[in-house]
């Protein structure tokens, strides 16, 4: 089956996804992921692409963005990508690609899923079991946008700043929207929209990204069996 065109439209935040070589580990040591982030922090501001939340991971990384003009974050994910592994390279003494050659993306409708988006990705290494609250995992944005850790490569997005009416505000409200777990069928959405390149909205957002692009932005609904009379009528 043929891959469908890449969303990229500006100013409307992307979430990314991109995973290990048959999902081999990425990051082997702490500077590592400092590196990483070092080169992710640099090529957001060359391509002025705002990130508002990330989580590194063992084998692959989310990140949640918001860019400028439709080519930005494809820009940033090609440069960070080719500079990450040669430092990985060089630093390791290996050959060869690091990544899964096609990153994944979707565009994410701010006022109905950017909070969740951000929340699923700051969650990760609870779900994989590698900690039991997010904010035992170094390697992610909840430092930041939840217990306001400075980490100059975060830019809060404008859902995030109505929160509240200053940072006190908005750190204890975020940390709030953690008491409640994720619905099972949220998480399908999210994973869904990811693996198959599906805009994440409600209705309304996706006709909007459809007239603006001449793209599905979700599946057809499926049909009904050919061979029934209902079908034929």
């Amino acid at each position: 089956m043929a891959r469908l065109p890449r969303l990229n439209l500006p100013d409307i935040p992307q979430h990314v996804v991109q995973r290990g070589n048959n999902r081999q580990v990425c990051f082997f040591s702490d500077q590592d992921y400092v590196v990483y982030l070092d080169r992710l922090k640099h090529y957001s501001r060359k391509y002025k692409v705002a990130i508002h939340a990330y989580v590194l991971m063992t084998n692959h990384v989310h990140l949640l963005m918001t860019p400028s003009d439709e080519k930005g974050v494809s820009r940033l994910i090609q440069a960070l990508s080719s500079a990450y592994v040669r430092y990985i390279n060089m630093t390791y003494g290996r050959t060869g690609t690091l990544w899964e050659g096609r990153f994944k993306s979707s565009l994410v409708d701010s006022e109905n899923y950017f909070l969740v988006v951000s929340r699923y990705i700051e969650l990760n290494p609870v779900r994989a079991q590698m900690v039991s609250h997010p904010s035992e995992y170094p390697w992610s944005s909840y430092r930041k946008n939840a217990l306001g850790i400075p980490i100059k490569l975060i830019t809060p997005h404008w859902c995030y700043h109505q929160l509240g009416k200053n940072d006190e505000e908005r750190i204890l409200t975020y940390q709030s929207l953690f008491k409640d777990r994720i619905p099972d069928f949220t998480l399908a959405e999210i994973r869904d929209s990811i693996n198959k390149t599906w805009v994440l909205g409600d209705s309304k957002f996706k006709s909007q990204i459809e007239e603006q692009t001449g793209r599905r932005a979700s599946p057809l609904p499926k049909g009904g069996d050919r061979k029934s009379e209902e079908y034929k009528s």
